[in-house]
């Protein structure tokens, strides 16, 4: 049943929703109104923060509602879903959280396997208003499937602005993802409009729901592929009252020293291969020097000596503990004045553990553990390695070849370190030396987005972030742009520290519309043979229009067709080739329509009008899109299966229509419309 007009029954429910406001704000009041006691200034601290966090997440949104569904069970009781708990002033719940467990019902109950519930009904919403409802009677045989058009309506609703939840449309197997354990690393593997970004930000929210204590503690991390796309889903999580979740991308979760240089394409993949990972814990670990002298410590009028012999066994059995450089270091003094403890038992003394500090502390072991054991600085490190190819040549004969030797070394090595220009592969090669040197602190969970594009050193990057947790993995091998794209989620799970992980496919399109999905699917044999075609499950096909005009026209008829794409309210999204982002805003800017402009390092995202670089794409959406020259994109790569995969990406962000505008001739491998 659906409804429009405020019949009793839809009346009764927009009422519900009315008392269920009243609640939360009270809930907030309450909240508000405690004052902080603690014994300490610390306590006092995490308890204002804590109360805090707790008043952020009642505020109330008046654009959205607070429950989006109910189920009515087998035992006479009603639960109304929603994006938090509320409760009255008895403590009684007025609204469930979706991620709670009796919430899961509501997400993967059918006729098949009814989980108990009698009823589900889902509403229509309107700024925050209840509009509408569908009822589904899961245990009345009688009653076909029928798709809910509340449910199309809600993937379907124009949007503006930064990327929206998706609690009320959640879909069974992305439930499943969602709540997958705390302790398992999952890969999803999505292709386009599949939802698996929300997905892993919905399993995030569901995890500190779940297992809050610890990922307070520990934190959660969201890794996106660059600022525009963390702008966008920005909002998703807050808007689900998780307000303390780090968001980040690749390059400043490495970021230790300013980036000021670059690197050529091949030196770039070198420098992300494996296989430098074990090139520099050579570097690092050759530092230790064997002993040649024994150590001669004085005490008194006497001298203890330990040979050399045994000092290289307490340094061989350091290396082997499995710690890292610097703690083995720290271990060492300790251990040599145990050495020397053992001698002046043997001699008939009586020395205590104060003895031992004291000739661990002393300057005679400290500098005899300095020349066996030298500090060392990560930059320094690599500074010497990439300014000599001897030192290079010491710690990779058996890793790298000449000619990769010669691409590593810098042609032209500045004289000091402080003059080096470091690259963004470098800053990647630079923490894992760090770790090498001191342990990386581990969170509680990752979830890291447009996995394809690591390279598997920075993979591992990622991977010593969660190393005592799990991570969410998302991804779509065809979408894979960067030179060191990867093409098997195996091999990317092994060098993120988690093999063996669960590898999820989705391949349901809620998002993309079937016209836009199979005109870009048609790109799929030629740059990632194997992979299935995603489906579009929506009713509605979408639009898809081409549009040819000349070199001259260009940027005026991309002018006009979004000037006409304005008449409908939703997003909109101009995606170029790079190079002609500067000339299409000036075109638009000529002809009146205000937009933003999208790039690497900000996001633009309140226009209703984005211009868009095909290189910053990725993970957004839009409405409509206006694709600009398909195949002056595709060219921009390096190779054709990297442009294909370009294009294959920008062509996929509508979720109503797409407008493809072109002077030059389509990519062949698109065919006919």
């Amino acid at each position: 049943m659906s409804a429009t007009a405020p019949t009793p029954e839809l009346k009764r429910e927009q009422d519900y929703l009315g008392a269920a406001r009243e609640a939360l704000a009270a809930m907030r009041e309450q909240t508000l109104s405690l004052k902080v006691q603690a014994h300490d200034p610390i306590s006092a601290e995490h308890l204002a923060r804590t109360l805090h966090l707790r008043a952020a997440s009642l505020q109330d949104d008046p654009s959205t509602t607070l429950f989006f569904g109910r189920i009515d069970t087998d035992t006479d009781e009603r639960w109304y879903i929603g994006r938090r708990h509320v409760a009255d002033t008895d403590g009684d719940p007025l609204v469930i959280d979706w991620r709670a467990g009796m919430s899961t019902a509501f997400y993967r109950a059918s006729r098949t396997e009814p989980m108990g519930v009698v009823l589900r009904r889902r509403f229509g919403l309107d700024r925050g208003a209840i509009t509408a409802y569908e009822d589904e009677h899961l245990q009345d045989r009688a009653e076909h499937d029928v798709r809910s058009q509340i449910l199309a309506e809600e993937i379907e609703r124009p949007r503006v602005g930064p990327m929206r939840d998706i609690v009320a449309t959640i879909q069974p197997e992305q439930d499943e993802i969602v709540r997958a354990g705390a302790e398992q690393t999952i890969c999803v593997q999505g292709a386009p409009g599949t939802g698996k970004t929300a997905v892993g930000l919905h399993r995030a929210a569901w995890l500190l729901y779940a297992f809050r204590d610890r990922l307070a503690r520990s934190g959660v991390l969201v890794i996106g592929p660059n600022r525009a796309f963390l702008e966008h889903i920005g909002a998703v999580l807050p808007a689900l009252g998780e307000v303390a979740v780090g968001h980040t991308t690749i390059e400043e979760l490495v970021a230790s020293v300013p980036v000021r240089g670059t690197d050529p394409t091949e030196t770039a993949v070198l420098k992300g291969d494996a296989r430098l990972a074990e090139v520099l814990r050579y570097a690092v670990w050759s530092a230790v020097q064997p002993a040649t002298e024994p150590l001669v410590v004085p005490r008194g009028v006497r001298k203890w000596r330990v040979p050399a012999y045994e000092v290289n066994e307490i340094l061989d059995e350091l290396r082997s503990r499995g710690v890292r450089y610097d703690a083995a270091r720290q271990m060492l003094p300790q251990r040599l004045a145990h050495a020397v403890l053992l001698k002046m038992e043997g001699s008939g003394d009586s020395p205590d553990d104060r003895v031992q500090d004291q000739v661990a502390r002393s300057a005679v072991v400290k500098k005899y553990v300095t020349t066996l054991w030298p500090a060392l600085d990560a930059k320094a490190v690599l500074f010497s390695l990439l300014s000599d190819p001897a030192e290079l040549e010491r710690h990779s004969s058996d890793l790298l070849s000449d000619d990769e030797r010669r691409i590593l070394v810098w042609d032209n090595p500045p004289r000091t370190q402080g003059s080096a220009k470091w690259s963004r592969a470098d800053t990647v090669l630079l923490d894992e030396l760090g770790d090498h040197i001191a342990r990386t602190p581990s969170l509680g969970h990752v979830v890291l987005d447009e996995a394809q594009d690591l390279s598997p050193m920075q993979l591992r990057a990622v991977g010593r972030r969660c190393s005592t947790g799990a991570a969410t993995v998302l991804g779509d091998i065809a979408q894979g742009t960067t030179p060191w794209a990867t093409d098997s989620w195996e091999s990317s799970l092994h060098h993120l520290g988690k093999p063996g992980s669960h590898v999820e496919v989705l391949d349901r399109g809620f998002r993309v519309p079937a016209s836009v999905i199979e005109y870009a699917a048609q790109l799929l044999p030629h740059m990632a043979p194997g992979l299935g075609t995603p489906v579009s499950v929506r009713d509605n096909p979408g639009r898809l229009d081409l549009v040819a005009t000349d070199a001259a026209t260009l940027h005026d008829q991309v002018a006009r067709v979004v000037a006409a794409e304005l008449a409908e309210p939703g997003s909109i999204g101009v995606i170029a080739p790079d190079a002609m982002v500067e000339a299409l805003s000036a075109s638009l800017q000529r002809n009146g329509i205000d937009h933003g402009v999208l790039g690497q390092d900000h996001g633009d995202i309140d226009h209703q009008v984005d211009v868009v670089p095909a290189t910053v794409a990725k993970g957004l959406e839009f409405d409509r899109v206006v694709v600009v020259e398909p195949a002056a994109i595709a060219a921009a790569e390096p190779d054709e299966r990297t442009g294909l995969r370009r294009l294959y990406v920008v062509l996929t962000r509508a979720v109503s229509a797409l407008t493809v505008v072109h002077a030059e001739s389509l990519p062949a491998q698109l065919g006919p419309a």
